[in-house]
């Protein structure tokens, strides 16, 4: 199937883990109405609307606000108050943060109201947020930062009241929540760079990169990940999804808090 799409149709997929292809093979054959992947296979060759639905389900786009919620409370309360604490005692200018497969912006937009309920208006520390996604379609969705009803679900009525405008069904991110926040299209497997370009240089207090790795295969997981260790600051922190865990340890992470997804280098 590899051979073939990159013989017939110029398409690399061999980037991906394999049961990840096993499983976009299948649910595509599925739908095609095949019983088999060799069937499968003989309406990838000869279709090409069915050869744009198979590249289209390679589109990996899912985000949601504090979407995990251990995560998100270690980041409450202990994580984020010991970087603030750190950065007016040593009166550095920021702290900085990427979002490096941000989809929607709902992950960033999380840690944005994070930040802003632990800052007060007598000392308040400046942050700034780069959330960046190879597709443009998922970043033009995140500058926009509309959600449905069923999206903010996770949101409490507090932070809902305080940082969205209800239209309908629609709730709008304010403007004063994404003015910190800067999101661009960035592939992380560019050679060019190492981390967006708006950012200018690394440095980063804190890395997320959640729910992505899995679905590559060992040799791209690493350039993802050697990529996010250039970038961390001295003592930056990264933040993986649950089911990715053994995959940061097995690279020379450590977990900073028991089953938190927040790892440091060791």
């Amino acid at each position: 199937m590899i051979d073939l799409l990159k013989k017939q149709h110029g398409i690399d997929v061999s980037m991906y883990d394999e049961n990840f292809l096993d499983r976009t093979i299948m649910q595509g054959a599925e739908k095609a109405g095949c019983c088999t992947s060799e069937e499968y296979s003989h309406i990838l060759a000869d279709s090409k609307t069915e050869i744009r639905l198979f590249v289209d389900s390679f589109q990996i786009s899912y985000s949601a606000f504090f979407r995990n919620p251990i995560t998100f409370a270690v980041l409450e309360r202990i994580i984020l108050p010991e970087i603030i604490f750190s950065k007016r005692n040593k009166k550095s200018k920021e702290i900085r943060i990427w979002s490096a497969a941000c989809a929607g912006g709902q992950e960033t937009y999380s840690i944005a109201m994070l930040l802003e309920g632990l800052n007060n208006d007598r000392e308040k520390t400046e942050y700034r947020i780069f959330g960046t996604d190879q597709d443009e379609a998922q970043i033009k969705m995140a500058r926009l930062g509309e959600y449905d009803t069923a999206s903010i679900g996770n949101v409490t009525n507090k932070l809902v009241k305080q940082w969205f405008i209800q239209r309908g069904n629609t709730y709008a991110v304010i403007p004063e929540l994404k003015k910190n926040i800067g999101f661009s299209v960035f592939d992380l497997f560019s050679e060019q760079y190492s981390s967006p370009p708006d950012s200018i240089f690394g440095g980063f207090d804190i890395i997320i990169c959640a729910n992505l790795l899995f679905y590559y295969n060992t040799d791209f997981r690493k350039i993802i990940i050697d990529k996010i260790r250039g970038s961390l600051a001295e003592n930056g922190l990264v933040i993986t999804g649950e089911a990715e865990r053994d995959i940061l340890i097995n690279n020379k992470f450590k977990e900073a808090y028991p089953h938190s997804g927040i790892f440091k280098k060791q």
